[in-house]
Parts: structure tokens; C-alpha cells; sequence
């Protein structure tokens, strides 16, 4: 055989085989281009659920949030101008303790969530250092809490505390002034007491209701209105 024809003959399976290794290159690439086409759509799927699952989590949170910040509310509402609801409940010493006693006098309620916390501690302090200067005004002044007479008693003599101090563990008189009512924190609702305020006239009308009280100058604030009546 010539060179030629050993040269021609070699080229022959040559050519054959490079065919061969192409043919199933060009078949890979459209399986490879199905494959990609197949997988898009569940792609895509799983993106939606991602985003709806977030979406559903975002809410929550923001729910939970919204919930924490949310005013207390309270159960029932007591409006300037009308008749102060009549009480009678034990105060600190054991005496009783009724709105009748301030008959034809100025009176200021201050309900408090807990005796000898910081916050109750600071407004009850807040009175007592102006407790002359509310007799001067013509007006009498009690604290109210949902605390048992022993733990009234013993914040009284802790702080030196003096106004009289009354226990409403039935929650009877809170309710009625709507001192007490839904309160939320870190996203729980529960009932509990909202610090409120009431300013009671003469004439036994209610003159003023402060609710959500913030204690620093409280006091002196409630002071300055029953002068003023």
C-alpha cells in the first residue's frame, strides 16, 4: 500500500470517530436544555412558597409588636361630669373607708398597679410630699391597689406613706372608676390595673380622669387641677 492510500485510510476512522464523539455532545445539550426547562417551573414554585412562608412570618411578627404597643384599654369608662360611683372598701389600719366620707370635699383617687413596685412607690412618695398642700386645696387623697391589707400596710411603714391606702382585691371600685382592664406586654394581653387618676369635685362629680399616667410630676400636675376647681 502507497503512502496515499495508508494516509486516505487513516483519516477514514478518524473522521468516524470524531462524528461519534459529536453526535452525543449535541444530544447532551438538548437533554441538558430539558433538564434546565423541566426545573424552572419547581424553581420558581419554591421561590413563591419561600416568599409566601416569609410573608406569613413578617405578619406574625408584626402583629406581635403591634400588640405589645397597643394602649391598655379599660373595661368600663368614667367621663368628666358625671356622679363619682360610690366605694366602700378597708384601708391600711383596718378602718372603712366610703365616698361618703368626703362628703362636700375635693377628693383624688390614684389606683396603682402594685404596692412597692418602683413606678407605685414614686407617685405614692409623690403624694405624701404633698399631702399639705392638697389639705390647703380643700381635697383629700387616697391610693387604691388590688394588694391585701398586710402588703398595703407594710409599703406604708417602708416608705413612710402618708395617705390613706385602700384595698380592692374583688376589683370592685377599679372597675367601676375603669381602672382595670386589658394591658399587653411583650405581645400578651392580660387584665390588670391601668394608673389612672380620678379628680372628684365638691359637688361629687367626677372633674378630671388622667389614664396611662406617667408618675414623674404627676402628682403636682393633680395638685395644680384641684386648686384650680
Amino acid at each position: 500500500m502507497s503512502k496515499k492510500s495508508r494516509k486516505k485510510s487513516s483519516k477514514t476512522p478518524s473522521g468516524i470517530a470524531t462524528a461519534k464523539k459529536q453526535a452525543p455532545t449535541k444530544r447532551a445539550t438538548t437533554q441538558a436544555k430539558s433538564a434546565k426547562t423541566q426545573r424552572t417551573p419547581a424553581s420558581k414554585s419554591t421561590r413563591t412558597v419561600a416568599k409566601a412562608g416569609s410573608h406569613k412570618a413578617a405578619s406574625k411578627q408584626l402583629n406581635s409588636s403591634k400588640s405589645a404597643s397597643a394602649p391598655a384599654t379599660a373595661k368600663s369608662a368614667l367621663s368628666e361630669g358625671q356622679k363619682a360611683p360610690a366605694f366602700r372598701l378597708p384601708r391600711d389600719g383596718g378602718d372603712v373607708v366610703s365616698l361618703a366620707d368626703y362628703a362636700g370635699q375635693k377628693l383624688v383617687l390614684f389606683f396603682y398597679p402594685r404596692a412597692d413596685t418602683p413606678g407605685c412607690t414614686r407617685e405614692a412618695i409623690d403624694f405624701t410630699r404633698l399631702s399639705d398642700a392638697f389639705t390647703a386645696a380643700g381635697t383629700a387623697v387616697l391610693g387604691i391597689s388590688a394588694d391585701p391589707l398586710k402588703a398595703q400596710e407594710k409599703f406604708r411603714d417602708k416608705h413612710s406613706l402618708g395617705v390613706p391606702l385602700i384595698s380592692d382585691e374583688k376589683h370592685e371600685m377599679l372597675e367601676k372608676y375603669g381602672a382595670w382592664g386589658e394591658k399587653s406586654m411583650y405581645g400578651k394581653s392580660f387584665l390588670g390595673i391601668l394608673r389612672t387618676t380620678v379628680l372628684i369635685g365638691a359637688d361629687g362629680k367626677v372633674a378630671r380622669v388622667w389614664r396611662n399616667v406617667r408618675v414623674d410630676g404627676h402628682a403636682d400636675q393633680v395638685l395644680e387641677a384641684a386648686r384650680s376647681l
